[in-house]
Formats: C-alpha cells, sequence, structure tokens
C-alpha cells in the first residue's frame, strides 16, 4: 500500500515537476516545485469561479429575455383583441352606412348602375370607333368616369352624366357624315407622310392610294397591304376627286372592315393561276397558241372568203383567190378534152387545200389536250393532297389547300381553254369548208360546161 502510495507522489511530483519545469526552467529545489504547483491550482480555482459567475450572469440575462418576451407577447395578444373589436365595429358601421346610402340613393341607385355600363360600354366602342380619330380626348374621361362609378365614395355629377349624353349624340351625329382631314398615314412600303383622309361615317377610312385601316391600340392610320378589285378602287377615287355636296357611288362595308378584309384576302386572277402550277401555265400557253393561231386563221379565211365572192361577180379569173387561180387553170386548158380538163381543176384544187385547212387540226388537237392536261392536274394535285395527309393528318384543312386547289384551277383551265377552242375550230373549219365547197362546185360546172362545148 505505502509503495502504491510512493509510486503516486512520485507521478504526481514529476507531473508536477513537468510543469514547473514548462512554468519557470530556473525552478531547482523540490520546495520551489510545490510553490509553484500550490499557485497552479490557487489559479485554476480563480478561473473556475469566474466561469461560474459567467454562468450564472448568463442564465440570469435569459430568464430576463424569457420575460421581456412574455411580456411582448400579452402586449401584442391585447393589441390583437382591440384590433379585431375595432374590426368589428368597423364592419358594423360599413353595413350601416351603406344603408343609409341605399335609402338615400332610392331610384338613384339604378341609374348610377345603368350609366356605369354605359360608360364601359362606350369606352369600348368608341376606342375601335373611326371617329376617335378626330376626338382622342374621349377616352380619358370615360376611364376617370368608370373609376368614379366603381368607388363607393363618390358619385357621378350631373355634368359627368350631360357630358356622356354630349359624346353619345356626337358619336351618332358623326356616323352619318363623310369627313376629309389630314393625318399622318403609314404606307404600305413602310413610309410614313402627312395625307387626305376621307372618313365615310364610322365605317371607312380612303385616301388616294385606296381604303385605310385603322389601329386601336397603337391610334395610327395605314394603308392596306392589298388593295380590293379594280370596281371597289374606283368608288375610292369618284369619292376622292367629288365636291361638296356631291353624290357619288362609293362601296361601304358596313361591318366596318370584316367584308374588306375578305375581299382582300380572296384570290386574285393571277394567284388562281399561280395555284395551278406548272401543268396550269402549260395550258395557258398552249391555248394562247391556239387562239393566236384560231384567229390568224379566221382573218386569212375571212379575207379568202371576201376574195372568192368577189371572184364569182367577175368574168376574168384573178389569182389572189384560191377560186381565181382554179379558172385560170381552166382557161390555160381550154383547148384540152373533157377528161384533161377534170384532172387539171382536180389538181388545182387540190393545191389551194393545204392553204384553206392549214392551222385547223392544231385547234382541234388543243381542244382535245386540253381538258386532258387538267386531267392531269387533277390528278397531281390530289397526289399533293393525299402526301400532305400521310405526313401531317388530316386535322389542319389549310395543309391540304394548296393540292385541292391545284387540282381545282388546272380542271377549270383545261376546259376554259377546250370550249373556246371547240367553238373557234367549229367557225375557222366552217369557213375553209365553204370556200372548199365553193371550189369544187365551180370546178364541177366548168367540167360540165366544157363537155357540152366539145360535144
Amino acid at each position: 500500500m505505502k509503495r502504491i502510495t510512493l509510486i503516486i507522489v512520485a507521478g504526481l511530483l514529476s507531473l508536477g515537476f513537468s510543469a514547473a519545469n514548462a512554468q519557470d526552467a530556473d525552478a531547482r529545489s523540490m520546495a520551489e516545485l510545490l510553490r509553484l504547483i500550490e499557485q497552479g491550482q490557487a489559479r485554476d480555482s480563480q478561473e473556475a469561479r469566474q466561469r461560474e459567475s459567467a454562468f450564472a450572469q448568463s442564465r440570469n440575462n435569459q430568464q430576463s429575455l424569457l420575460n421581456q418576451a412574455r411580456a411582448e407577447r400579452t402586449r401584442q395578444e391585447n393589441t390583437s383583441a382591440a384590433l379585431e373589436q375595432q374590426f368589428e365595429l368597423n364592419q358594423q358601421r360599413i353595413i350601416t352606412a351603406r344603408q343609409a346610402l341605399d335609402e338615400r340613393l332610392g331610384a338613384l341607385k339604378e341609374l348610377f348602375g345603368v350609366l356605369q355600363t354605359v360608360s364601359g360600354d362606350t369606352q369600348g366602342r368608341f376606342n375601335a370607333s373611326l371617329t376617335n380619330i378626330q376626338y382622342p380626348d374621349r377616352g380619358e374621361f370615360l376611364i376617370a368616369l368608370g373609376r368614379k362609378m366603381a368607388s363607393a365614395s363618390s358619385l357621378a355629377s350631373i355634368a359627368d352624366i350631360e357630358r356622356l349624353w354630349e359624346m353619345l349624340q356626337r358619336e351618332v351625329y358623326e356616323s352619318g357624315r363623310v369627313v376629309r382631314f389630314n393625318h399622318l398615314v403609314t404606307k404600305a412600303d413602310g413610309e410614313q407622310a402627312e395625307m387626305e383622309v376621307i372618313r365615310v361615317g364610322a365605317f371607312n377610312l380612303v385616301s388616294e392610294n385606296g381604303y385605310l385601316q385603322y389601329d386601336p391600340g397603337e391610334g395610327t392610320i395605314s394603308e392596306l397591304l392589298r388593295q380590293p378589285d379594280g370596281r371597289y378602287l374606283g368608288t375610292t377615287d369618284d369619292l376622292m376627286d367629288a365636291d361638296s355636296g356631291e353624290i357619288v357611288t362609293f362601296g361601304v362595308d358596313v361591318t366596318r372592315g370584316t367584308i374588306l378584309s375578305l375581299l382582300v384576302e380572296s384570290p386574285t386572277i393571277r394567284d388562281r393561276i399561280e395555284q395551278g402550277g406548272i401543268v396550269g401555265y402549260c395550258i395557258i400557253a398552249l391555248g394562247i397558241i391556239g387562239l393566236l393561231i384560231a384567229i390568224w386563221r379566221w382573218i386569212g379565211l375571212s379575207g379568202d372568203s371576201r376574195r372568192v365572192a368577189a371572184q364569182l361577180k367577175r368574168d376574168t379569173a384573178s389569182t389572189d383567190n384560191p377560186l381565181g387561180r382554179v379558172l385560170a387553170a381552166y382557161e390555160s386548158n381550154l383547148q384540152a378534152d373533157t377528161e384533161t380538163i377534170e384532172l387539171k381543176l382536180s389538181e388545182a384544187a387540190l393545191k389551194e387545200m393545204p392553204g384553206l385547212t392549214k392551222g385547223l387540226l392544231f385547234i382541234k388537237v388543243v381542244a382535245a389536250v386540253a381538258p386532258l392536261m387538267g386531267l392531269l392536274g387533277t390528278v397531281t394535285g390530289m397526289i399533293k393532297t393525299f402526301q400532305v395527309i400521310t405526313l401531317y393528318g388530316a386535322g389542319d384543312p389549310k395543309m391540304m389547300a394548296g393540292g385541292i386547289s391545284q387540282a381545282l384551277m388546272t380542271t377549270v383551265m383545261g376546259l376554259v381553254v377546250a370550249i373556246p377552242m371547240v367553238l373557234l375550230h367549229t367557225v375557222v373549219s366552217g369557213q375553209s369548208r365553204k370556200i372548199v365547197n365553193i371550189l369544187q362546185s365551180q370546178s364541177a360546172g366548168l367540167v360540165a360546161q366544157h363537155s357540152e362545148r366539145k360535144g
């Protein structure tokens, strides 16, 4: 037991010595070492007491903060209860005030309700009206009136009601007037210029370049990118050139732009031709060539017919017409026998046949080929339509419109070319057959006359 105690004391002394050695390298005796150990223990006890004091002070501060938070919570709860009570009182006062307001308004409440509805509708109508170009300040008044009517603390005055009534009357009055004024206009090429504009009631705007459109959101006037066909543009020119009080014909769009937009979007003849595609252009080219040939042959055969008719009235043969050349062949062989004369006249008539029938076969071919080419375009258009259906489905009709338009337009083009070609071929071939019949009848008569004279 003593041995264990000595070992512990020796260890403590060793630790104390190490500490003392670290703190003061000059300690050399056991007494000095013990003194240093006692000073260290005292210093550790003092630091522990300081920490305990700090912990106690911090605990006291936390308790103080907790007490303050509890007091603040109690105060806020009391404030909330007071505010809830005040809110209930205010709600009751509002209900009472509204009841008193309703009793005082009486029949005026319905009047103000109608006024609020009318002012809201009028604002939307005025913003989209063409008269808003000349009276742009109406919107601000209507907005202020709408806010006033929506507020529960104010009401519209008699002056406000009278001004709204005056605006409605002015709108009715301006809807029946044709007014000229200058305004900034955006042209179709994007440039802006101040131009003379005519407003036809609340329906249309026109200028020297045609119809105009009004953008209510931007408050701007611009030309239509595409104008309707000529007969409507002619009426705009008449209106621009008309004097004050003069009555002219004008195409008014009573739908305020709907019908005009449909007319603008409707395809022109050029658009229809482009819808036909390559087949359509081929049909048109073939038809033009056939028409030119038919006109050329009609003019030539008409001249030959007139000269043949004149030859019938003369006794001498003239070589400027087919009949004259046949008669000249007869006169040059008067001494020949009847069989020779018949052969000579047949030869002369056969020489005139190519000149009388040239071009007729081509016109007939055009009349037969044009419908077939139209049928070809119809088939190619339907193939294109089915390809679109295969790729995109049949949900959007606009996707199939190109193929269907090509199918229909090529059919129409083929018929439009074929029908006149058939008629022209009939007319031209009729003239040709008339001259041929005259040649054959005159040749037969000459043969019979020569045979009688020889007999």
